[in-house]
Protein backbone atom coordinates (compact mmCIF):
# COMPACT_ATOMS: atom_id res chain seq x y z
CA UNK A 1 0.00 0.00 0.00
CA UNK A 2 3.08 2.32 0.98
CA UNK A 3 4.22 1.78 -2.64
CA UNK A 4 0.75 2.83 -4.05
CA UNK A 5 0.66 5.66 -2.14
CA UNK A 6 4.21 6.63 -3.00
CA UNK A 7 3.17 6.52 -6.91
CA UNK A 8 0.62 8.63 -6.35
CA UNK A 9 2.73 11.41 -4.93
CA UNK A 10 5.28 11.11 -7.20
CA UNK A 11 2.71 11.49 -10.40
CA UNK A 12 2.04 14.31 -8.55
CA UNK A 13 4.86 16.03 -8.21
CA UNK A 14 5.60 15.30 -11.71
CA UNK A 15 2.41 16.38 -13.28
CA UNK A 16 0.85 19.07 -11.70
CA UNK A 17 -2.32 19.50 -13.07
CA UNK A 18 -2.98 15.45 -13.04
CA UNK A 19 -6.33 14.92 -11.82
CA UNK A 20 -7.04 11.71 -10.34
CA UNK A 21 -10.22 9.77 -11.22
CA UNK A 22 -9.87 6.35 -9.39
CA UNK A 23 -8.32 6.06 -5.99
CA UNK A 24 -11.37 5.28 -3.74
CA UNK A 25 -10.29 1.56 -3.94
CA UNK A 26 -7.19 2.05 -2.51
CA UNK A 27 -9.02 2.40 0.92
CA UNK A 28 -9.12 -1.44 1.05
CA UNK A 29 -8.88 -3.74 3.77
CA UNK A 30 -4.74 -3.66 3.70
CA UNK A 31 -4.74 0.18 4.50
CA UNK A 32 -7.44 0.04 6.88
CA UNK A 33 -6.04 -2.45 8.85
CA UNK A 34 -2.34 -0.21 8.72
CA UNK A 35 -4.92 2.51 9.92
CA UNK A 36 -5.84 1.08 12.83
CA UNK A 37 -2.49 -0.46 13.65
CA UNK A 38 -1.10 3.07 13.64
CA UNK A 39 -4.13 4.97 15.80
CA UNK A 40 -3.25 5.86 19.42
CA UNK A 41 -5.36 3.89 21.50
CA UNK A 42 -5.30 6.38 24.60
CA UNK A 43 -6.83 9.14 22.67
CA UNK A 44 -10.62 10.11 23.92
CA UNK A 45 -12.88 8.51 22.39
CA UNK A 46 -16.26 9.67 20.22
CA UNK A 47 -20.06 9.06 20.93
CA UNK A 48 -19.79 5.50 21.12
CA UNK A 49 -17.49 5.05 23.76
CA UNK A 50 -15.70 2.48 21.85
CA UNK A 51 -11.95 2.09 22.28
CA UNK A 52 -9.04 0.32 19.87
CA UNK A 53 -8.80 -2.53 22.42
CA UNK A 54 -12.81 -2.89 21.80
CA UNK A 55 -12.50 -2.63 18.04
CA UNK A 56 -9.62 -4.84 18.17
CA UNK A 57 -11.46 -7.59 19.29
CA UNK A 58 -13.53 -8.61 16.46
CA UNK A 59 -11.01 -6.89 14.33
CA UNK A 60 -11.38 -8.78 11.56
CA UNK A 61 -14.63 -9.26 10.84
CA UNK A 62 -15.24 -5.22 11.59
CA UNK A 63 -13.19 -4.60 8.89
CA UNK A 64 -14.43 -6.48 6.19
CA UNK A 65 -17.72 -5.46 7.47
CA UNK A 66 -16.33 -1.78 7.46
CA UNK A 67 -15.24 -2.46 3.58
CA UNK A 68 -18.45 -3.75 2.35
CA UNK A 69 -20.45 -0.41 3.54
CA UNK A 70 -17.83 1.58 1.99
CA UNK A 71 -18.40 0.11 -1.17
CA UNK A 72 -22.01 -0.13 -1.01
CA UNK A 73 -22.02 3.69 -0.07
CA UNK A 74 -23.79 2.50 3.28
CA UNK A 75 -21.10 4.18 5.07
CA UNK A 76 -22.45 6.89 7.53
CA UNK A 77 -19.99 8.89 9.58
CA UNK A 78 -21.19 9.38 13.12
CA UNK A 79 -21.89 13.05 14.34
CA UNK A 80 -18.50 13.81 15.99
CA UNK A 81 -18.70 14.30 20.39
CA UNK A 82 -17.86 18.17 20.56
CA UNK A 83 -15.53 18.42 23.38
CA UNK A 84 -13.95 22.21 24.99
CA UNK A 85 -10.28 22.80 26.01
CA UNK A 86 -9.55 25.97 27.68
CA UNK A 87 -7.53 28.82 25.55
CA UNK A 88 -5.10 30.99 26.72
CA UNK A 89 -7.37 34.12 26.51
CA UNK A 90 -9.67 32.64 28.73
CA UNK A 91 -12.41 31.32 26.14
CA UNK A 92 -12.80 27.62 25.34
CA UNK A 93 -11.54 26.07 21.86
CA UNK A 94 -13.95 23.45 20.65
CA UNK A 95 -12.86 20.04 19.43
CA UNK A 96 -14.51 17.66 17.16
CA UNK A 97 -14.17 13.83 18.82
CA UNK A 98 -14.86 10.84 15.83
CA UNK A 99 -15.70 7.33 17.07
CA UNK A 100 -13.16 4.83 16.34
CA UNK A 101 -13.96 3.54 13.04
CA UNK A 102 -14.24 6.84 12.23
CA UNK A 103 -11.00 7.57 12.63
CA UNK A 104 -9.84 4.81 11.40
CA UNK A 105 -11.57 6.36 7.91
CA UNK A 106 -10.35 9.48 8.07
CA UNK A 107 -6.64 8.60 8.60
CA UNK A 108 -6.92 6.14 5.47
CA UNK A 109 -8.74 9.16 3.62
CA UNK A 110 -5.96 11.67 5.15
CA UNK A 111 -2.84 9.27 3.82
CA UNK A 112 -4.59 9.72 0.23
CA UNK A 113 -4.76 13.30 0.02
CA UNK A 114 -1.41 13.51 1.70
CA UNK A 115 0.08 11.87 -1.35
CA UNK A 116 -1.73 13.84 -3.66
CA UNK A 117 -1.40 17.47 -2.10
CA UNK A 118 1.83 17.27 0.09
CA UNK A 119 3.66 17.39 -3.68
CA UNK A 120 1.68 20.47 -4.54
CA UNK A 121 1.78 22.41 -1.36
CA UNK A 122 4.26 25.55 -1.03
CA UNK A 123 7.78 25.63 0.75
CA UNK A 124 6.52 28.50 2.60
CA UNK A 125 3.42 25.95 4.49
CA UNK A 126 5.01 24.60 7.13
CA UNK A 127 1.63 23.43 9.10
CA UNK A 128 0.45 19.95 9.46
CA UNK A 129 3.38 18.81 6.90
CA UNK A 130 5.64 15.85 7.45
CA UNK A 131 9.02 17.29 8.35
CA UNK A 132 8.16 20.43 8.89
CA UNK A 133 6.75 22.41 12.18
CA UNK A 134 6.64 25.64 14.35
CA UNK A 135 10.32 25.74 14.25
CA UNK A 136 11.10 26.05 10.66
CA UNK A 137 8.07 28.38 10.25
CA UNK A 138 10.10 31.00 12.77
CA UNK A 139 13.50 30.37 11.53
CA UNK A 140 12.01 30.83 7.73
CA UNK A 141 10.27 34.51 9.38
CA UNK A 142 13.74 35.36 10.86
CA UNK A 143 15.99 34.35 7.93
CA UNK A 144 13.59 36.56 5.77
CA UNK A 145 13.47 39.21 7.17
CA UNK A 146 17.08 39.68 8.78
CA UNK A 147 18.86 38.76 5.04
CA UNK A 148 16.15 40.74 2.58
CA UNK A 149 14.56 44.24 2.79
CA UNK A 150 12.21 43.73 4.30
CA UNK A 151 10.90 46.84 5.95
CA UNK A 152 7.21 46.51 6.92
CA UNK A 153 4.88 43.49 8.41
CA UNK A 154 1.25 42.65 8.01
CA UNK A 155 0.76 40.54 10.79
CA UNK A 156 -3.38 38.94 10.17
CA UNK A 157 -5.46 36.76 12.15
CA UNK A 158 -8.28 34.43 10.36
CA UNK A 159 -11.33 34.86 12.65
CA UNK A 160 -12.22 31.28 13.45
CA UNK A 161 -10.49 29.75 10.80
CA UNK A 162 -11.63 25.75 11.01
CA UNK A 163 -15.25 26.82 12.17
CA UNK A 164 -15.63 28.93 9.07
CA UNK A 165 -14.19 26.73 6.08
CA UNK A 166 -16.88 26.98 3.12
CA UNK A 167 -17.70 23.24 2.18
CA UNK A 168 -18.84 24.35 -1.63
CA UNK A 169 -15.78 26.51 -2.19
CA UNK A 170 -13.85 23.33 -0.65
CA UNK A 171 -15.19 20.80 -2.65
CA UNK A 172 -14.18 22.94 -6.05
CA UNK A 173 -10.49 23.62 -4.77
CA UNK A 174 -10.08 19.48 -4.36
CA UNK A 175 -12.03 18.78 -7.37
CA UNK A 176 -9.50 20.89 -9.32
CA UNK A 177 -7.22 17.50 -8.96
CA UNK A 178 -9.66 14.55 -7.49
CA UNK A 179 -12.58 13.67 -10.01
CA UNK A 180 -13.29 10.45 -7.82
CA UNK A 181 -16.95 10.82 -7.37
CA UNK A 182 -16.83 8.19 -4.47
CA UNK A 183 -13.97 10.33 -2.90
CA UNK A 184 -15.74 13.68 -3.58
CA UNK A 185 -18.84 11.79 -1.36
CA UNK A 186 -16.76 10.47 1.35
CA UNK A 187 -15.02 13.89 1.92
CA UNK A 188 -18.48 15.72 2.01
CA UNK A 189 -19.99 12.97 4.42
CA UNK A 190 -16.90 14.20 6.63
CA UNK A 191 -17.97 17.70 6.56
CA UNK A 192 -22.09 17.22 6.55
CA UNK A 193 -21.42 14.41 9.60
CA UNK A 194 -22.68 16.56 12.26
CA UNK A 195 -21.68 17.19 15.79
CA UNK A 196 -23.09 16.01 19.16
CA UNK A 197 -22.80 18.81 21.91
CA UNK A 198 -24.03 17.98 25.42
CA UNK A 199 -26.70 15.54 24.19
CA UNK A 200 -27.82 17.75 21.09
CA UNK A 201 -27.12 17.59 17.53
CA UNK A 202 -25.82 20.28 15.54
CA UNK A 203 -25.68 19.93 11.87
CA UNK A 204 -22.74 20.97 9.96
CA UNK A 205 -23.19 23.25 7.19
CA UNK A 206 -19.58 24.98 7.05
CA UNK A 207 -16.02 24.29 8.87
CA UNK A 208 -14.19 21.21 9.82
CA UNK A 209 -14.06 20.28 13.48
CA UNK A 210 -11.10 20.63 15.23
CA UNK A 211 -9.65 17.28 16.36
CA UNK A 212 -10.69 15.38 13.75
CA UNK A 213 -7.61 13.18 11.77
CA UNK A 214 -8.62 14.70 8.30
CA UNK A 215 -8.91 18.28 9.41
CA UNK A 216 -5.73 19.60 8.91
CA UNK A 217 -5.36 18.26 5.32
CA UNK A 218 -8.29 19.92 4.38
CA UNK A 219 -7.36 23.21 5.88
CA UNK A 220 -4.27 23.01 4.22
CA UNK A 221 -5.86 22.53 0.79
CA UNK A 222 -8.23 25.54 1.77
CA UNK A 223 -5.45 28.06 2.59
CA UNK A 224 -3.53 27.04 -0.37
CA UNK A 225 -5.46 27.71 -3.16
CA UNK A 226 -7.57 30.82 -1.07
CA UNK A 227 -4.03 32.33 -0.07
CA UNK A 228 -0.93 30.99 -1.13
CA UNK A 229 -1.22 30.70 -4.63
CA UNK A 230 -3.31 33.97 -4.64
CA UNK A 231 -0.28 35.23 -2.63
CA UNK A 232 1.94 34.09 -5.61
CA UNK A 233 0.41 34.61 -8.46
CA UNK A 234 -0.99 38.02 -7.43
CA UNK A 235 1.14 39.58 -4.82
CA UNK A 236 5.19 38.37 -5.47
CA UNK A 237 5.09 37.99 -8.61
CA UNK A 238 3.82 41.62 -9.65
CA UNK A 239 5.13 43.54 -6.59
CA UNK A 240 8.73 45.45 -7.20
CA UNK A 241 9.40 44.97 -3.59
CA UNK A 242 10.65 41.91 -1.86
CA UNK A 243 8.14 39.77 0.16
CA UNK A 244 7.38 37.12 1.26
CA UNK A 245 4.16 34.71 3.20
CA UNK A 246 5.00 32.21 6.00
CA UNK A 247 1.75 30.15 6.66
CA UNK A 248 1.36 27.63 9.81
CA UNK A 249 -2.18 26.10 9.56
CA UNK A 250 -4.32 29.29 9.76
CA UNK A 251 -1.49 31.24 11.34
CA UNK A 252 0.80 33.38 8.84
CA UNK A 253 2.93 36.48 8.90
CA UNK A 254 3.67 38.62 5.12
CA UNK A 255 6.84 40.98 5.26
CA UNK A 256 7.02 43.67 2.18
CA UNK A 257 9.91 46.10 1.39
CA UNK A 258 7.62 49.06 0.53
CA UNK A 259 4.92 50.53 2.65
CA UNK A 260 2.63 51.39 -0.23
CA UNK A 261 2.37 47.43 -1.38
CA UNK A 262 2.16 46.45 2.28
CA UNK A 263 -0.83 48.68 2.43
CA UNK A 264 -2.12 47.38 -1.08
CA UNK A 265 -1.90 43.82 0.44
CA UNK A 266 -3.56 43.97 3.37
CA UNK A 267 -6.91 45.81 1.52
CA UNK A 268 -6.94 42.89 -1.27
CA UNK A 269 -6.51 40.25 1.80
CA UNK A 270 -9.45 41.14 3.27
CA UNK A 271 -11.47 40.88 0.23
CA UNK A 272 -9.58 37.39 -0.33
CA UNK A 273 -10.29 36.36 2.64
CA UNK A 274 -14.16 37.54 2.38
CA UNK A 275 -14.42 35.64 -1.24
CA UNK A 276 -13.78 32.20 0.40
CA UNK A 277 -16.34 32.90 3.44
CA UNK A 278 -13.48 34.18 5.69
CA UNK A 279 -13.18 37.36 8.03
CA UNK A 280 -10.13 38.78 9.48
CA UNK A 281 -9.97 39.45 13.16
CA UNK A 282 -9.80 43.08 13.14
CA UNK A 283 -8.48 43.21 16.75
CA UNK A 284 -5.69 41.26 16.28
CA UNK A 285 -4.80 42.17 12.41
CA UNK A 286 -2.45 45.37 12.18
CA UNK A 287 0.01 46.59 9.57
CA UNK A 288 3.47 47.84 11.17
CA UNK A 289 7.19 48.87 10.35
CA UNK A 290 9.67 46.37 11.07
CA UNK A 291 13.02 45.71 9.39
CA UNK A 292 17.05 46.58 9.39
CA UNK A 293 15.74 50.18 8.31
CA UNK A 294 12.81 50.68 10.88
CA UNK A 295 14.76 51.76 13.98
CA UNK A 296 16.60 54.67 12.00
CA UNK A 297 13.24 55.38 10.40
CA UNK A 298 10.83 55.32 13.42
CA UNK A 299 13.73 57.54 15.24
CA UNK A 300 13.63 60.00 12.49
CA UNK A 301 10.35 60.62 12.75
CA UNK A 302 10.34 60.40 16.48
CA UNK A 303 8.06 57.23 16.92
CA UNK A 304 10.74 55.53 19.55
CA UNK A 305 11.27 51.51 19.01
CA UNK A 306 10.26 49.36 16.25
CA UNK A 307 7.19 47.62 17.07
CA UNK A 308 7.11 43.86 17.94
CA UNK A 309 4.94 41.10 16.59
CA UNK A 310 3.98 37.36 17.99
CA UNK A 311 4.03 34.31 16.03
CA UNK A 312 3.70 30.99 17.11
CA UNK A 313 4.02 31.82 20.49
CA UNK A 314 7.25 33.81 20.43
CA UNK A 315 7.79 37.87 20.20
CA UNK A 316 9.46 39.02 17.33
CA UNK A 317 11.76 42.25 17.95
CA UNK A 318 14.87 44.56 15.81
CA UNK A 319 18.24 44.41 17.55
CA UNK A 320 21.92 44.01 16.97
CA UNK A 321 23.77 40.70 16.56
CA UNK A 322 27.54 41.11 18.14
CA UNK A 323 29.40 42.93 15.52
CA UNK A 324 26.34 46.08 15.96
CA UNK A 325 24.74 44.52 12.99
CA UNK A 326 21.24 44.50 12.24
CA UNK A 327 19.03 41.16 13.36
CA UNK A 328 15.60 39.59 14.17
CA UNK A 329 15.69 38.10 17.81
CA UNK A 330 12.80 36.14 19.16
CA UNK A 331 11.74 35.52 22.90
CA UNK A 332 8.53 33.83 24.59
CA UNK A 333 5.47 36.06 24.05
CA UNK A 334 4.05 37.83 27.31
CA UNK A 335 0.59 36.17 26.61
CA UNK A 336 1.88 32.54 26.46
CA UNK A 337 4.65 33.09 29.03
CA UNK A 338 1.69 33.84 31.30
CA UNK A 339 -0.37 30.79 30.12
CA UNK A 340 2.33 28.75 30.30
CA UNK A 341 2.52 30.28 34.22
CA UNK A 342 -0.97 29.72 34.78
CA UNK A 343 -0.85 25.90 33.83
CA UNK A 344 1.69 24.95 35.73
CA UNK A 345 0.45 26.77 38.72
CA UNK A 346 -2.94 24.78 38.38
CA UNK A 347 -1.08 21.50 37.65
CA UNK A 348 1.33 21.98 40.82
CA UNK A 349 -1.79 22.61 42.86
CA UNK A 350 -3.95 19.64 41.65
CA UNK A 351 -0.77 17.28 42.64
CA UNK A 352 0.66 18.94 45.79
CA UNK A 353 -0.72 15.95 47.96
CA UNK A 354 1.75 13.28 45.91
CA UNK A 355 4.85 12.86 47.04
CA UNK A 356 8.29 14.98 46.49
CA UNK A 357 10.29 12.88 44.31
CA UNK A 358 6.96 12.13 42.09
CA UNK A 359 6.29 15.64 41.80
CA UNK A 360 9.56 17.11 40.84
CA UNK A 361 9.52 14.00 38.39
CA UNK A 362 6.42 15.52 36.18
CA UNK A 363 7.65 18.62 36.50
CA UNK A 364 10.35 17.97 35.17
CA UNK A 365 8.90 16.62 31.81
CA UNK A 366 6.97 19.41 31.67
CA UNK A 367 9.92 22.24 31.83
CA UNK A 368 11.65 19.63 29.18
CA UNK A 369 8.52 20.04 26.96
CA UNK A 370 8.37 23.79 27.53
CA UNK A 371 12.39 23.89 27.10
CA UNK A 372 12.37 21.63 23.93
CA UNK A 373 9.55 24.01 22.38
CA UNK A 374 10.46 27.45 23.73
CA UNK A 375 14.74 26.55 23.46
CA UNK A 376 15.78 28.55 20.55
CA UNK A 377 18.47 31.04 19.74
CA UNK A 378 18.42 34.16 21.84
CA UNK A 379 15.36 33.06 24.68
CA UNK A 380 17.18 31.52 27.74
CA UNK A 381 16.70 34.65 29.59
CA UNK A 382 12.56 33.48 29.32
CA UNK A 383 13.42 29.78 29.75
CA UNK A 384 15.31 30.78 32.86
CA UNK A 385 12.56 32.98 34.20
CA UNK A 386 9.98 30.17 33.47
CA UNK A 387 12.37 27.84 35.68
CA UNK A 388 12.74 30.35 38.77
CA UNK A 389 8.87 30.90 38.74
CA UNK A 390 8.15 27.59 38.56
CA UNK A 391 10.54 26.61 41.88
CA UNK A 392 8.93 29.70 43.36
CA UNK A 393 5.32 28.00 42.81
CA UNK A 394 6.40 24.43 44.03
CA UNK A 395 8.33 26.68 47.23
CA UNK A 396 4.91 28.04 48.40
CA UNK A 397 3.13 24.92 47.18
CA UNK A 398 5.37 22.27 49.03
CA UNK A 399 4.61 24.98 51.81
CA UNK A 400 1.19 24.64 52.17
CA UNK A 401 0.86 20.78 52.60
CA UNK A 402 -1.22 19.54 55.59
CA UNK A 403 1.18 17.84 57.75
CA UNK A 404 3.99 17.68 55.62
CA UNK A 405 7.32 19.21 56.98
CA UNK A 406 7.56 22.65 55.61
CA UNK A 407 10.67 24.72 53.70
CA UNK A 408 12.51 27.57 54.05
CA UNK A 409 14.75 28.89 50.91
CA UNK A 410 17.97 27.00 52.32
CA UNK A 411 16.47 23.73 52.75
CA UNK A 412 14.60 23.66 49.16
CA UNK A 413 18.11 24.52 47.89
CA UNK A 414 19.16 21.34 49.97
CA UNK A 415 16.07 19.23 48.47
CA UNK A 416 16.80 20.03 45.10
CA UNK A 417 20.67 18.29 45.65
CA UNK A 418 18.55 14.85 46.00
CA UNK A 419 15.36 16.04 43.61
CA UNK A 420 17.35 18.24 40.75
CA UNK A 421 15.03 20.34 38.57
CA UNK A 422 15.89 20.47 34.96
CA UNK A 423 17.40 23.55 33.66
CA UNK A 424 17.34 24.78 30.44
CA UNK A 425 18.94 24.92 27.41
CA UNK A 426 18.73 26.11 23.56
CA UNK A 427 17.74 22.94 21.62
CA UNK A 428 16.60 24.99 18.39
CA UNK A 429 19.51 27.24 16.51
CA UNK A 430 17.71 29.91 14.54
CA UNK A 431 21.22 30.72 12.25
CA UNK A 432 21.79 28.61 8.82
Amino acid sequence: METKLKRIAQISKEQPKVVFTSIYHLINEELLLQCHKELDGSKAVGTDKVTKDMYNADLEENIKALVIRLKNKAYKPTPALRIYIPKGNGKMRPLGISIYEDKIVQLALKKILDAIYEPKFKDNMFGFRPNRGCHQAIKYVRNKITKDKISYIVDADIKGFFDHINHDWLMKMIELNIKDTNILWLIKKYLRAGIMDNGNFIETTEGSAQGNIVSPVLANIYMHYALILWYKVSIESKYKGETFLVVYADDFITGFQYKWEAEAYYKELEKRMNKFGLELENSKSRLIEFGRFAVENRKKKGLGKPETFNFLGFTFYCSKDRLNRFSVKLKTSRKKFKQKVKAMKIWLYENRDEKTRDIVKSLNRKLLGHYHYYGVSFNGKMLYNFRQRTIEMLFKVLNKRSNRRSYNWDGLNEMFKVYKIETPKIYVSLFE
